[in-house]
């Protein structure tokens, strides 16, 4: 498996993707329909280097999305395609997005997650600090994890892979 950024012209299948990864818990076409908004990606925001894609074979398997700050980086998005999940590409992008805000000076790095992806990224060293109310869905809430990346023990090392 490779990474490498994500590039303008991949924005409608990195969207797709998003679509496809999101559908993978079960949720209805109508919740699908009512996010598919915010998981729509433009030509400019899959070329601003801040988008990675793993991809093996010249196939795309999963992304992230990375606001590189300091102290606090975001991990806006983290997708695998619905055919790569529990391959482990999930687990290596996460470790190549924690490494990636390491290296730009972050000491954290914080996400909203799906409440169904809550258990993965906790079981890869995130802390749950709370919750914030979804932009796409009126009453419900997502929970907002944390890793901390100075001195960390994530199970894991965060590295390239």
């Amino acid at each position: 498996m490779t990474f490498r950024p994500g590039r303008a012209d991949e924005a409608p299948s990195i969207s797709a993707l998003a679509l496809r990864s999101k559908g993978y818990w079960g949720y209805s076409q109508e919740f699908l329909d009512s996010v598919r908004a915010e998981l729509t990606y433009s030509p400019q925001v899959c070329a601003s280097g801040g988008l990675v894609v793993a991809e093996r074979a010249q196939r795309v398997l999963g992304f992230y999305r990375l606001v590189a700050l300091v102290p606090v980086s975001k991990l806006e998005s983290l997708f695998v395609d619905p055919d790569a999940i529990g391959t482990g590409v999930g687990k290596a992008l996460l470790e190549h997005a924690l490494a990636a805000a390491e290296a730009f000076g972050a000491e954290a790095v914080t996400l909203d997650a799906d409440p169904n992806a809550e258990p993965f990224y906790a079981g890869n060293g995130a802390v749950r600090t709370g919750a914030i109310p979804s932009a796409s869905i009126p009453g419900r809430s997502l929970p907002i994890m944390r890793f901390d990346l100075a001195g960390a023990s994530r199970s894991g090392s965060a590295g390239s892979t």
